[in-house]
Formats: C-alpha cells, structure tokens, sequence
C-alpha cells in the first residue's frame, strides 16, 4: 500500500472550502483576537460575503463567538490541537524518556517539532517554574528563540537556511536575541556542525536552554529533545556538562522507538 505526503495530493482531491475554512481560523491572533467580518477578509483574502459565510458556519459549529459585530475563537478550537496531542503516536512514545530526562536533570524537558517558522511543543515534562506560556504544551514560539527551534532550523539544509532568512524576521524579544541574519546564518552553521546547541536569554531574560536532535530508527530527525532552566549561578559551560550527557543518551535511547 502506497504512502502519502502533503506534496502528493491530486489537484481533483483539493478541497478549497477546508483549507479556506482552517486558513480563517488562524488569521486570530494576540494582536488580532477579536475582528469584524471585513477584518477577517482582510487577514485571510477572503471577500467579504464569502468571510461572512465562513464565520456563520464556524459559529453554527461552535468554533467562534459573535457580539453581531465582533467575531472571536472559543475553547473549541483547541480540541483541533488536543487532538493531534492524544492521537499521534510521537508525543506517546517520548512521554516515559521525557520523564527520566527531567529527573536526571532536575529541569523542564520537551520534544518539539519544526512548523514553519515556529518550533511548536508537543509533549513536556517536569515541574513549572516561573516561566512565560511560551513553554506551556502545544505553544508555538519562533523557532529562532529557543534551542529546539535552533537546532531543528541548523538540520534543514543550506537552501532552507536561506530560504528562511530571506523570508523572516528575526523578531527581537529581548536584547539578547539575535535578530542580524549574517550572525544567525553562522550560528546554525556552528549548530549544525556541533550536534547540540545551548540558547540564552533568546526569547525571556534569566532561561537558557540545551537542545539535542531526536531522530527515529533510520536516523532521520524527527523532532528535538531539550531542557529549559533558570541561568541562576551556574555557568554556561556547568550547564553544558551537566544535562548535556543525559540529553544525549535520552536521545540515543529513544532512536530504536520511533
């Protein structure tokens, strides 16, 4: 039985109305979380009566709310993300490693995946901290900012490299972050090169974090594998050499599961 990727679907088994229907769903957006009718056109390049039927149907459905002017998500949509978390087979496997990874480290452990631009978390483990709902499981972060993005972004090829830096802004989100593309285009060549990367203060002052590559059985890369902690008083290298090692042999353990 033949296998099929995103790239081989027949034109004839296109259907406009669900890609234009998800597509409007996520033009809402921090700085765009409550629009009217003709807002949402704009965002999504829809007309204004064909927006107007998207959104009818998605309020029919239970996916958005209205106040006859403004139009808004609810909780609803978040089963599209709790679906993918409880069904796919990925976040399942890693869930026991993440635990033995967290525990022998004493941090916060992810696994995250390459979405675009962003590094999106899709299985966590360890107690909270102090840290910003970007970490929090299925956050989408830009992957520049944080260790596994970086790592996930140095294994891509140089033609995707590029692609990337001609395509996105390297959004500063503190004055640590390295948003000149000539430094980030050396940095992921230095990642790519090394196997492993530590990032600092990149997306919240006083965090660092330790990626390491998670491929499956065939070593293709599959996702990554990190750490993320408060810098306290532990150098950087201190950080190196103490969760490094547990990173790499989680990592290697789980190549024979996926």
């Amino acid at each position: 039985m033949s296998t099929l990727n995103a790239n081989d679907l027949n034109p004839r088994d296109w259907i406009a109305g669900l890609e234009k229907g998800l597509g409007l769903i996520q033009t809402f957006d921090e700085a765009h979380s409550r629009m009217t009718v003709s807002q949402v056109g704009q965002r999504s390049g829809l007309s204004r009566t064909a927006c107007r039927r998207y959104l009818l149907t998605l309020l029919h459905l239970g996916f958005v709310e209205t106040d006859g002017k403004l139009y808004w998500l609810t909780p609803k949509v978040m089963r599209l993300g709790q679906a993918y978390l409880e069904s796919a087979r990925l976040p399942r496997i890693v869930q026991p490693s993440l635990q033995r990874l967290a525990l022998g480290t004493q941090e916060i452990s992810f696994v995250g995946v390459l979405d675009g631009e962003e590094i999106v978390y899709v299985a966590r483990n360890g107690h909270n901290r102090s840290m910003n709902t970007s970490f929090a499981l299925g956050a989408r972060v830009p992957a520049h900012t944080t260790s596994a993005g970086l790592m996930l972004l140095s294994l891509t090829g140089p033609k995707a490299i590029d692609s990337y830096l001609e395509n996105h802004d390297l959004k500063a989100f503190t004055s640590h972050t390295i948003s000149d593309k000539t430094r980030m285009r050396d940095w992921l060549t230095q990642i790519e090169r090394q196997g492993w990367v530590i990032s600092e203060q990149q997306l919240e002052l006083s965090y660092r974090g330790v990626a390491v590559p998670l491929r499956d059985h065939k070593g293709n890369v599959v996702a990554s594998l990190s750490v993320s902690m408060p810098m306290g008083h532990e150098s950087t290298q201190e950080a190196c050499e103490r969760v490094l090692p547990v990173l790499r042999e989680v990592a290697q353990s789980l190549r024979s599961l996926i």
